[in-house]
């Protein structure tokens, strides 16, 4: 999907006004430069009151007023929350959890995905608003559903149950298979019908890794059965009009987002970081590269953020003036071609009513919509930079059944992928170097550096890829507990780190956790600094030691591994080092693999990333500090948030800065 412009706007919900309020939500989206929202998202109680009895016509006017102001709609299924009368009627659609209590109506997300009732009543309403608005003018995409999987991620309930066995047949074929994939020869699980499997319910000890592993894939394609029956829908009515659903979270444990970017013609994401947080724009450089990552790097759209302060905290600050502007050309410079918010006006009423909004309950003439209508009028200004692209020398491999699997129990310790992740992506977000985050399938032919935190599930396929990767010349950085176990939770033969024994050059013998909150020491070809949560007892067999730790029981042992193989370098990190020597060390090697910064030598605190389009490249200068940046350019550029009839060698950014630089 190729946009005109950096598209701009958000969520507009009509249905919590009064008629006479549309007029003014009108004239005010067109003087922000609102150019597309998201309609209809939680309309469904009021389009279908009555089960089969439909009421369209306000929302027929809704669209209209949108075509006559020439504003976009991301048209929403509406099936995102379902009405009451349809638990009343059919209370089997109620999702349960793991401990059997059913999960009523009273907020929203309140259906069994498995539910064949939940799945039919969506499916008749979306046949109605396909044929409807098909051809309406105002429609730009289709946004399916909403949010899928951020309250209920899993349903065991007796219809889940169902269709959880339905599903392991065709993965498995039969119960013996099962059995032999599951290791239930432990504990004396051994199943001898299908009836007696069951979803993961609450049990009295430690459950099986491999049941709930494919518990969490079985879930993730529940949830994903009723997009693809909305989307199959859509496509058979409006094959010309793109379909997306939105992505919550920044990275969402539950929702493999690389398996749904497949299913979807634009991915978009919700975006909510968290202003008491001094790194929280690194947390979302992280979101924002996998999403990117998920379609080979086509622009995508930020569905929401907020304009100000959230509801769902404990805590809800405010965003600080400039930091919304800041905030949103950040994801604009990760690949983003729409810039949207939750919401467009301030909710009067309801669990979200002191959730910020572009039109504030305090009105037009507030900090708040000055900054939007600013923000609007600066990314009309520049359509030039919508579908280019962002290019990358570095992946980090992300994998959600191994997320799934290595933070299950009966572990040697609890680990936080995501943590690792930002451990091993922090350096290279500080030193300017742009990442892509891929799938275990992606092709890394493109790529000079690929990092593996904890890949604790290895497949023999991706093991086959990270190989012929360094034999052809790349380098790979792997950190410790992975190639642990196969796709089915059993222990590859030999021990870790399995079937990248080779590349690696190296066997752990044993995994040595460290205590909570405990640390050991480590040098670096003598940079001193400490390892957190983790260490191994590593045997070399084949690499060379490059760091050792010197504390305990491990002292003197290898902490740090460096191996020839191919024509390229695999490195092994039996520890995770402290933030300035895990820097210390992606520096290192990332320098070996030949990768450069966008930038070099940047104040504290500024970003710089770059988009390509076909003939010119654009670089964003982001200033996350608190004091003001100079920064000097390489070649002159012109400023198009600046001076863009004069280029420049010199930039200066205030503290929440900016600067869009074509070269």
């Amino acid at each position: 999907m190729t946009m005109p412009r950096i598209m701009f706007g958000g969520d507009y919900n009509p249905e919590q006004w009064p008629e006479d309020v549309w007029a003014e939500d009108m004239k005010l989206m067109v003087e922000a430069g609102v150019s597309l929202v998201s309609v209809g998202i939680f309309a469904w109680a009021q389009v279908e009151p009555r089960p089969g009895e439909y009421d369209f016509g306000w929302f027929d006017r809704v669209l209209d007023h949108l075509a006559e102001a020439g504003i976009g709609a991301s048209l929403a299924t509406m099936t995102a929350s379902p009405p009451p009368w349809l638990s009343r009627r059919h209370p089997e659609v109620l999702p349960s959890r793991a401990d059997g209590v059913t999960l009523w109506p009273g907020a929203r997300q309140h259906y069994c995905p498995s539910s064949p009732v939940y799945r039919e009543h969506a499916a008749r309403l979306v046949e109605q608003v396909a044929t409807r608005y098909g051809d309406h003018p105002a429609l730009r995409l289709w946004h399916i559903g909403n949010e899928y999987g951020c309250h209920v991620r899993a349903c065991y309930c007796d219809v889940s149950a169902d269709d959880f066995r339905r599903w392991l047949r065709e993965r498995h074929g039969d119960v013996d298979t099962l059995n032999a994939a599951w290791s239930t020869a432990f504990w004396s699980q051994r199943y001898d019908d299908w009836s007696e499997v069951l979803p993961p319910r609450t049990a009295p000890t430690f459950g099986n890794p491999a049941h709930k592993l494919d518990f969490a894939r079985f879930s993730n394609d529940a949830i994903l059965a009723c997009y693809t029956v909305e989307r199959d829908i859509l496509r058979r009515h409006t094959p010309d009009v793109p379909v997306t659903t939105n992505f919550t979270g920044l990275v969402h444990k539950p929702i493999d987002s690389f398996r749904w970017a497949a299913e979807q013609d634009v991915v978009s994401l919700d975006s909510y970081p968290d202003p008491y947080d001094p790194r929280t724009h690194v947390d979302a450089g992280f979101g924002y590269d996998l999403v990117r990552s998920a379609r080979q790097g086509q622009p995508w759209l930020l569905m929401e953020q907020a304009p100000s302060a959230v509801n769902w905290r404990e805590r809800n600050a405010p965003k600080p003036p400039g930091v919304m502007r800041l905030w949103s050309w950040q994801a604009v410079a990760h690949g983003a071609d729409g810039v949207l918010f939750f919401q467009w006006r301030q909710a009067a009423g309801g669990a979200e009513k002191f959730h910020s909004a572009m039109l504030p309950n305090a009105g037009a003439h507030t900090r708040t919509h000055r900054e939007v209508r600013d923000l609007g009028a600066e990314l009309a200004a520049t359509a030039e930079l919508a579908g280019t692209r962002v290019r990358a020398e570095v992946a980090l491999l992300h994998d959600w059944p191994n997320w799934w699997a290595v933070e299950g129990e009966a572990h040697p310790a609890p680990l936080d992928l995501l943590a690792a992740h930002r451990a091993h992506y922090a350096p290279l977000f500080d030193a300017h170097v742009t990442c892509d985050v891929v799938p275990p399938d992606a092709d890394l032919a493109g790529y000079r550096l690929v990092i593996v935190p904890n890949l604790y599930l290895l497949s023999d396929a991706t093991a086959a890829a990270l190989r012929e990767h360094v034999d052809r010349g790349g380098t790979l950085l792997v950190s410790y507990f992975t190639g642990v176990v196969d796709g089915t939770e059993r222990l590859h033969p030999g021990g870790a780190p399995g079937p990248l024994r080779d590349v690696l050059g190296l066997r752990v013998e044993e995994f040595w956790p460290l205590p909570a909150g405990g640390t050991i020491g480590l040098d670096l070809d003598g940079r001193q600094g400490r390892g957190l949560e983790w260490s191994e007892w590593v045997e070399p067999a084949g690499a060379q030691v490059a760091g050792r730790f010197t504390e305990g029981e491990l002292a003197g042992r290898p902490a740090v591994l460096r191996h020839r193989y191919g024509a390229g370098t695999a490195w092994y990190l039996a520890t995770r080092p402290d933030p300035a020597l895990m820097r210390t060390v992606l520096d290192q090697v990332r320098a070996e693999a030949g990768v450069a910064p966008v930038l070099p030598d940047l104040p504290d605190g500024v970003q710089a990333v770059r988009r390509h389009g076909d003939d010119r490249s654009y670089l964003f200068l982001l200033n996350h500090g608190d004091t003001q940046a100079t920064v000097a350019l390489p070649s002159p550029a012109v400023d198009l948030l600046g001076d863009a009839d004069r280029p420049t060698e010199r930039v200066t950014l205030p503290p929440r800065g900016v600067a869009v630089l074509r070269s």
